[in-house]
């Protein structure tokens, strides 16, 4: 293999999945430091690698989530003939290892997942510890290096237009994220994180909700229910999440892809878990708290309560998210 061999990482499709992929960047980056290490992934992921400085470029993959496209895959690859030494696979799907067998690409690693022979040449272990932690998993791809939580650059001019644009403090407010893509399973209610978003403006701090457009009902439920509360659901774009979030004093998330943004950029986090485990995927932040019943009934890993109702998250009382909140305040603020 070349001393400084080019590689192509195949990433995974939800945003926090593309965070904690980071640790096998970084990884790749330390066993291969002249390496030309590059990301194929749906385009919405852009501005999170870009933040990734272990990355050379982005190649977007041209394709709807989920679709099989053998012809087109087949076709992608054979354009990336040649360009590539290694190859990453991360996604567990049969599909998902189809681009670098027709790059041709000499050495294709991942984990056997879907029955993966032929289509891989390097099939990693995966102990059944590391099933559901993604980012251990995703890390032990590298057969090397040190473990590194993941870190996501700041653009500070940006940081600083965003605060003045939605009359915001560095600081001085709190970043509440009531949303999860995954499904309701995962999202605390409504009126929960309205309760503690009045308690956090009693305490002098400013909260801003943020989300997708897909989760502007919920902010605007909150918003309702907590006025003064700044919904900025749908109103920033995803690298503007991750500056404006990086500049609160604390974030207050369900178990989704912007708790581990927030990680990510230094952000204190309390994590509020309901159908997943806190033992699987915790933010790696160096402050936390995790808040987790741990009933008879979770982690299901369900997208909908399948008993129907949802009492892992609706008996999680306010008072204990506060108090795990009071807990990181109480710290001195990051300078």
């Amino acid at each position: 293999m070349a001393e400084s061999p080019t590689i192509l990482v195949i990433g995974p499709r939800w945003v926090g999945d593309m965070v904690m992929a980071q640790c096998l960047f970084s990884a790749l980056r330390e066993l291969h430091p002249d390496a030309a290490i590059d990301v194929l992934a749906p385009a919405w992921a852009a501005p999170l690698v870009k933040r990734m400085p272990e990355i050379r470029q982005q190649i977007d993959l041209p394709l709807k989530s989920g679709a099989f496209e053998f012809r087109i895959r087949r076709r992608f690859g054979r354009l990336l003939r040649g360009r590539y030494d290694m190859a990453f696979v991360l996604p567990g799907s049969w599909k998902s290892a189809l681009i670098p067998f027709f790059a041709g690409i000499p050495r294709r690693v991942g984990h056997l997942k879907e029955m993966r022979y032929g289509l891989l040449t390097n099939i990693v272990p995966l102990p059944d510890r590391l099933k559901r932690r993604t980012a251990q998993a995703y890390f032990g791809l590298a057969l090397g290096g040190a473990f590194r939580a993941p870190k996501l650059a700041v653009d500070q001019a940006n940081q600083a237009a965003l605060l003045g644009r939605f009359g915001l403090t560095a600081g001085k407010f709190v970043a509440l994220m009531p949303g999860a893509e995954f499904g309701p399973a995962k999202r605390w209610p409504s009126e929960n994180y309205a309760g503690l978003a009045r308690e956090m403006m009693a305490k002098g701090f400013g909260v801003a909700l943020f989300g997708s457009k897909n989760d502007a009902e919920v902010t605007a439920e909150i918003a309702a229910l907590a006025p003064g509360a700044v919904d900025l659901a749908g109103q920033t774009r995803l690298e503007d999440a991750i500056d404006l979030i990086a500049a609160a004093r604390l974030a207050v998330s369900n178990d989704s892809g912007l708790m581990h943004v927030a990680a990510a950029v230094g952000t204190p986090v309390v994590a509020v878990y309901g159908s997943t485990s806190p033992d699987n995927t915790p933010p790696l932040a160096e402050h936390r708290e995790l808040v987790w019943l741990g009933l008879s009934c979770s982690p299901c890993h369900k997208k909908i309560c399948p008993l129907g109702h949802l009492n892992c998250l609706k008996t999680l009382e306010v008072e204990r998210v506060v108090a795990a909140a009071e807990r990181l305040l109480e710290m001195p603020a990051a300078a």
